[in-house]
């Protein structure tokens, strides 16, 4: 019995712990997304690990921190953003070490017009950091009928 008590409270504690990785996982891509908002570019730079890929919107992957920094400033010099996203799926390793969000990207109007995929990995100072991110277009087409 004892055994049995002591094995639900490690679950418990597991899931516990599991549902705040997560949680920190969302919240890391929610404030890099939220750099764009904002227009901070020297924010969204903090969020790159060295050695990052990002493969959307380019005809080869953008490799390393300063390349995908000299992409991206682009999107931010004007006003407004250009697009935003938000991720609605975030799971994350049972080690904390990985993570990978993905979600919805709008235009200016709000209309989806791709999703993104990121992954992330906690780096020993405890910080997330984005490794990989890409993302595809969503089809805008019309349900042909039966």
């Amino acid at each position: 019995m004892l055994r049995s008590l002591i094995l639900g409270l490690a679950l418990a504690a597991g899931a516990a712990h599991a549902a705040d990785l997560v949680k920190e996982a969302g919240d890391t891509e929610r404030a890099f997304a939220a750099t764009m908002k904002a227009r901070d570019f020297a924010a969204f730079q903090t969020f790159l690990a060295d050695e990052a890929v990002f493969s959307w919107g380019s005809p080869a992957p953008i490799v390393g921190k300063e390349a995908i920094a000299a992409r991206w400033k682009k999107f931010y010099e004007a006003k407004d953003a250009p697009f935003s996203w938000e991720p609605d799926k975030v799971a994350v390793l049972a080690s904390g070490t990985l993570a990978v969000t993905s979600g919805p990207v709008r235009d200016p109007s709000g209309k989806v017009f791709s999703r993104f995929s990121s992954v992330w990995r906690k780096e020993p100072s405890g910080q997330w950091k984005i490794v990989f991110d890409t993302g595809e277009p969503v089809c805008d087409c019309a349900k042909k009928p039966n």
